[in-house]
């Protein structure tokens, strides 16, 4: 079974023996044990199905590289089961495993002979390697003097040169320049559609959610959610707001997602609307109709500070456009309780046709991260279509007029023929 991972009751404990001399007695005498025993990493169970894309997420220290190393067999397991099945693919740490003074040609030999590939298949395949690299005159010079993004060019390269069963990625990609990140991300995606497994772990919400179907969430080395990638990430945006004096409460939405609602309860969302310039509520707005914003707080005790923020994301839940009043320098002070404040954000509506949800959060600065009142996901869901627009494809609409001129023998421009403005 070609991509297969499947991970049962898996751990991984550092332990303090104290002494090599207990460590060693410790082998021979049943009932002797560290004197002290950390766990990363505690009755984690998954499974990659062929074909199916998973993104690991969570805070800092959760346990996410310590995951992957013990999946590609960097690291040694104290409990639990690693079943893998097909050719693996694995690109952890940046450079890992290459040697500063080695060449990146010598150390592309090196690491595809350990991925056990032939002299043959590596010599068919280093032109390609150096081609999607674009590192130039570098490739033949030592590893020590490359920048990290040079590295991290190379070390894709010859990770991705094979085509694998399963493709299982740390966060080094987010080291790559933003080119060489759009280039390694088209190569995922032609791996997926060649029916690739793949396992990725990332901060960035944006690539967890447009390149997997399933993400797990793991907090202080357990696994504390698994499911839909939107409502996960929903969940983890919660999760990473101030714990203290906080609720978190996951609800089903009327459209048949889990709606997440965080906060600690100073000031509470009332209304969320989408209205059309009449002020009448909308389900189903038009490409480029003007529309508003409704927000309507509740003011329960008094609050030093308020800042409102909204965020609107696509059906896979990622974000389209997100701002709050922190940034328009529209902050509310000194608010007493008992009060309501209305807010009307007024825009075109310049989205492509599709579902679409808004999150509405009320904190107290730039972000929800502390002091977070109120943050609640899918406060508004709705539709847009088109019915007035020239056809076009994306989600957003950015209004162009083309202009169409003859360039003649002399370099000058005649016949220019403006296409007429859409809508």
């Amino acid at each position: 079974m070609s991509g297969y991972l499947r991970v049962q009751n898996l751990g991984k404990a550092y332990r303090d023996w104290g002494s090599e001399w207990r460590r060693m007695a410790s082998w021979l005498v049943p009932g002797i044990a560290p004197r002290k025993e950390h766990w990363v990493l505690q009755e984690v169970s998954f499974t990659v199905r062929p074909g199916e894309a998973v993104g690991i997420i969570g805070q800092n220290g959760a346990g996410k590289s310590t995951l992957l190393k013990l999946i590609t067999g960097t690291t040694q397991a104290s409990q639990g089961n690693i079943e893998i099945a097909g050719q693996v693919a694995a690109i952890l740490e940046l450079g890992m495993g290459f040697n500063p003074d080695l060449t990146g040609r010598q150390n592309v030999w090196h690491a595809a002979g350990l991925m056990g590939r032939s002299r043959q298949e590596i010599e068919q395949a280093l032109p390609d390697i150096e081609a999607f690299a674009e590192i130039g005159e570098y490739f033949d010079q030592p590893v020590r003097t490359y920048s990290s993004g040079m590295q991290m060019r190379v070390t894709f390269s010859v990770a991705t040169a094979f085509y694998p069963d399963l493709l299982i990625v740390d966060e080094a990609l987010s080291v790559g320049d933003t080119y060489f990140q759009h280039k390694s991300f088209e190569r995922i995606r032609e791996f997926q559609q060649r029916g690739c497994s793949l396992l990725i772990v990332s901060h960035d919400r944006a690539a967890v959610q447009a390149l997997c179907n399933r993400a797990i969430l793991l907090d202080q080395g357990r696994v504390l959610k698994d499911g839909n990638p939107e409502e996960v990430m929903d969940f983890y945006n919660a999760l990473i707001a101030e714990k203290e004096n906080q609720k978190r409460v996951v609800l089903r939405h009327s459209s048949g997602k889990l709606q997440t609602v965080s906060g600690s309860g100073e000031a509470v969302l009332k209304r969320v609307e989408l209205l059309n310039a009449a002020g009448q509520p909308l389900e189903f707005a038009g490409v480029g109709q003007a529309v508003q914003l409704a927000i309507e707080a509740e003011i329960n005790r008094d609050i030093p500070q308020l800042v409102m923020g909204y965020m609107i994301k696509d059906r896979l839940g990622q974000t389209v456009f997100g701002t709050n009043t922190w940034f328009t320098g529209q902050i509310l002070s000194d608010i007493k309780a008992d009060s309501s404040i209305e807010y009307r954000v007024a825009f075109p509506m310049n989205l492509g046709p599709g579902s679409y949800s808004i999150a509405v959060a009320l904190h107290a600065h730039a972000t929800h991260i502390t002091e977070n009142y109120e943050w609640r996901d899918l406060a508004c869901v709705f539709q847009v279509t088109n019915h007035d627009q020239n056809d076009f494809v994306g989600s957003t609409w950015m209004t162009p007029v083309i202009e169409i001129s003859e360039i003649n023998q002399s370099g000058s421009r005649s016949n220019t023929t403006p296409a007429p403005r859409a809508g």
